[in-house]
């Protein structure tokens, strides 16, 4: 059923016209990371991978071959197993990150929506003056409090979108609190949890997986951000902002492929869940294409 299911949707996109297209372009970029990031384990087992902390010595700033087939660092790492297990670090970080905003976001903007009231205004007060910060700057300051890791690094990247699934929920929520069925099923004596629950969910959260891909996109830059400056994850660790980092000083020697592959790795993620949140926003809200 998953395999027809699939088939229908990729003739669907295919027959909808370029944005479509392009939706189905970005979920292919997104399934490719998602398939590197779970099987690198798998690689690294096989002996297709090197290990990604494990410092090679010699030899040091090789350019592409068919050893190396993405050079090695000025530390000695193998750049291509630092590549692809930078993917599996940025989509635990950036999942964790955007499931945790979603999770406290979603169920404050339902709450505030329905009940209004005080709860409501001490609840706008609140988001608007975080909404109002940069992230990045936020993400930076948390990074300093909480400290490096990876639930951590999630932590730190997550209060900056919980706004954002609030506002979203909360104004669908003041929509359809009015409507007749909402009105029908306090009438028959159902309480705050159940008609949360049972009536408002489904119809307000049509959004939220939209802002959760444009999110997930936007949360891989600030992770790499936080990298660049050292407060992401430890430093040994693969990750794409901190290699960067470490590929600075070697540019203007001509060792270009240190920053090269990290960085194609970040961009070609983003714009693939770059493209498979403006997809999904079309299917969603029609009126914007």
């Amino acid at each position: 059923m998953f395999i027809t299911k699939s088939f229908r949707f990729l003739r669907f996109a295919k027959n909808r016209g370029l944005s479509h297209q392009l939706m189905l372009i970005g979920l292919t970029m997104t399934l490719f990371f998602i398939f590197l990031a779970f099987l690198a384990p798998a690689f690294q087992a096989w002996g297709w991978l090197q290990n990604p902390t494990d410092s090679l010595i010699n030899p040091i700033h090789e350019p592409p071959s068919a050893k190396y087939w993405f050079g090695t660092s000025r530390q000695g790492y193998d750049v291509f197993s630092r590549t692809v297990f930078g993917a599996q670090a940025a989509l635990q970080v950036v999942l964790l990150a955007t499931s945790l905003s979603m999770v406290i976001g979603v169920p404050l903007g339902m709450l505030s929506g329905y009940l209004g009231g005080r709860l409501d205004k001490v609840l706008l007060f609140l988001m608007d003056s975080i909404y109002t910060l940069p992230g990045l700057l936020l993400s930076v300051t948390l990074a300093f409090v909480v400290g490096r890791g990876i639930l951590n690094a999630a932590i730190a990247i997550s209060i900056a979108y919980i706004p954002q699934y609030y506002r979203v929920v909360r104004n669908h929520t003041v929509s359809v609190k009015t409507e007749v069925f909402i009105e029908a099923a306090q009438a028959m004596g159902a309480n705050t949890w159940q008609v949360l629950s049972r009536y408002l969910f489904l119809n307000v959260i049509q959004s939220v997986p939209v802002l959760f891909t444009l999110n997930a996109a936007d949360a891989i830059l600030v992770l790499g951000g936080l990298g660049f400056l050292g407060l992401g994850l430890p430093e040994e660790f693969p990750e794409w902002g901190h290699d960067l980092k470490q590929a600075l000083d070697a540019l203007p020697t001509g060792i270009w492929w240190t920053a090269l592959f990290p960085g194609l790795g970040m961009t070609s993620m983003v714009v693939g869940l770059s493209l498979l949140g403006e997809g999904l926003n079309e299917l969603v809200n029609p009126r914007q294409r």
